[in-house]
């Protein structure tokens, strides 16, 4: 026999029923590099570590392949993981996450003043004419 339950808030209940709950307090896992560079330094290690552990096993045996976990430090887990540090490291500084009243939206950064000499993407650039 089924038998349907139905519970009601409590009467002294404060919050309505359509409030969202609050945004998480810690931020998502961050798999970025310091720069790009880097970045695709450590997944040419990675790559390379499980690609000749791989190779290597028809000439140095099935030992070879206690390389391929060493690729795990590198990816920082495994190469997905290290796909989307590689998308956290380009757009590190241009993408801004805001939270207000519950909703996080993603939206550009601000752009910092440039002091150097080179323009940017959003600075007019002069031509000669």
């Amino acid at each position: 026999m089924n038998t349907l339950y139905s519970v009601e808030p409590a009467q002294d209940a404060k919050a309505p029923a359509t409030t969202r709950p609050a945004p998480p307090a810690t931020p998502a896992t961050n798999f970025a590099s310091a720069s790009v560079p880097r970045h695709l330094a450590r997944g040419a290690v990675g790559f390379g570590l499980i690609i000749g552990s791989i190779a290597l096993v028809p000439v140095a045996g099935p030992a070879t392949l206690l390389a391929a976990p060493l690729a795990l430090i590198a990816f920082r887990g495994c190469p997905t993981c290290w796909m989307v540090g590689l998308a956290q490291t380009i757009s590190r500084g241009r993408l801004e996450r805001r939270c207000e009243d519950g909703v996080c939206t993603l939206t550009k950064a601000h752009p910092a003043p440039a002091t150097g000499e080179e323009p940017t993407a959003d600075a007019p650039t002069r031509t000669a004419a």
